[in-house]
């Protein structure tokens, strides 16, 4: 006897499954099948409905801010938008992660206070140099994050290309990738002095300082110091077509590069939405022009992009309203809606279902080493899932429903998150999350990738 069987329309990597039945026993999925399995302690159907693989939001900020969010807040979020592992940077407010301790305190905030599991980034102190990778490989990291641009010299700093040469280097025999924040830090700087300058504090300040030529430069030496050393070279937000075809560039000639695109770049335009948004629009690197938005969707739609994420990060609104745009932190909060504005999106534009299972499930579980145990509905793999109707009434995202007092998307209908499952246990119940703090926990890599 089965202790859980759903019906519906299964979405795998490969395709939708319309009208099949997933069986779950023991927290593991036994299998999918067209007939009906058996007997089962609990019986959902969901005919109609998705049954989506649950997904791994592969950049989340939860601690970015002291007292604004947390572990237990962002996980509840994620839990309500179908997202059962989030994988955590290493920036955190007060706690840069550079260390094997850094790296055992988190995982230990995780195991206590998180609704789905987490995974942990590791990075480097820029004063220490590669000292502490290792260590932090054998604590669990899920993989190492970099950055060509920085704000901070200690929480984001900038790495240069020496430094971030050694760093690949030192990864490289473990088999875990280097993701990078991908803007060319003297461009930047030296184009937002210009723009401060000529006056300018609208929302098109922003874009004029992080140009997409700063962003272009900044991903050709990623990929360069990933071919040089060996390592797995990624990055983690691409906002443009000609970033994506640079590292088809590096793949066709064989070296292990790949690239992340964030799900507001394929949502806002800076044309079309950033007067309206203001400093809620602020992201680094920032919306794009209407143009960049669908080349996007273009190379998702010809299977060129690897991973879809959030880059969540829940500012108090107090930090994002400021008139003058380039006073604003980067970034906002996105972690309830990434699935369902993803599922959206490939309905209304004719992509495959399975392309958004692959960018948002199945490729981050590989790429940080998650898989077989997550990311996939096969059988062995933990029933991690969620169940989207879009044939309810849709859902209409309200600020005061999420995790933060402000949305970027406020006001829009997406599909309905019915329920969301964790190793087979309901987490989310289509209006409030069930599982307790502590039921989530630490996830490490297993294996090579």
């Amino acid at each position: 006897m089965f202790d859980l069987v759903v019906r519906g329309d299964v979405v795998t990597t490969q395709g939708v499954r319309r009208g099949h039945y997933l069986s779950v026993l023991n927290g593991e999925v036994v299998g999918v099948t067209a007939s009906d399995p058996g007997s089962s302690r609990e019986r959902v159907d969901a005919d109609g409905a998705y049954i989506f693989p649950g997904a791994v939001d592969a950049q989340v900020h939860s601690r970015s801010q002291k007292g604004s969010e947390g572990l237990a807040a962002c996980t509840r979020a994620a839990a309500a938008g179908g997202v059962t592992t989030i994988v955590e940077m290493p920036y955190d407010e007060g706690l840069l992660v550079c260390s094997a301790d850094a790296v055992r305190s988190k995982a230990d905030d995780a195991e206590r206070q998180s609704h789905v599991d987490v995974a942990i980034y590791g990075t480097i102190h820029p004063d220490e140099g590669t000292v502490r990778i290792q260590e932090q490989i054998e604590a669990g990291v899920c993989g190492f994050k970099f950055s060509t641009f920085g704000t901070d010299p200690v929480r984001f700093p900038r790495i240069p290309p020496w430094l971030m040469r050694d760093a690949f280097a030192a990864i490289a025999p473990s088999g875990l990738a280097a993701g990078v924040h991908n803007e060319n830090h003297e461009t930047v700087m030296h184009d937002l002095e210009m723009v401060k300058k000529a006056g300018l504090t609208d929302h098109t300040a922003h874009g004029k300082s992080h140009t997409d030529f700063a962003e272009a430069l900044a991903m050709a030496e990623i990929y360069e110091i990933g071919a040089y050393t060996g390592c797995r070279a990624h990055v983690v937000h691409c906002s443009i077509g000609r970033g994506i075809e640079i590292c088809e560039g590096y793949r066709r000639q064989g070296f292990d590069a790949s690239v992340e695109v964030c799900i507001h770049y394929f949502v806002f335009s800076e044309d079309e939405d950033g007067a309206r948004l203001g400093g809620k629009a602020k992201i680094n690197p920032p919306i794009r022009p209407a143009s960049e938005r669908e080349a996007l969707w273009r190379h998702l739609a010809a299977g060129n992009i690897d991973l879809v994420s959030t880059d969540h990060v829940a500012w108090s609104l107090d930090r994002k309203n400021d008139p003058d745009m380039l006073k604003n932190a980067s970034g906002g909060p996105s972690i309830e809606v990434m699935v369902p504005l993803l599922v959206k999106g490939c309905l209304e534009r004719g992509v495959d279902l399975s392309m958004a299972a692959r960018v948002l499930s199945g490729n981050p579980a590989r790429h940080f080493r998650l898989q077989p145990r997550k990311g996939a509905l096969w059988a062995g793999a933990e029933a991690d899932f969620s169940i989207i109707d879009p044939t309810e009434a849709p859902w209409t995202v309200e600020a005061s429903q999420t995790v933060s007092d402000w949305s970027l998307y406020d006001g829009m209908s997406l599909p309905q998150v019915r329920a969301t499952y964790v190793r087979g246990q309901k987490v989310w119940d289509g209006k409030d999350v069930v599982s307790a703090e502590g039921f989530g926990g630490f996830v490490k890599p297993f294996g090579r990738a």
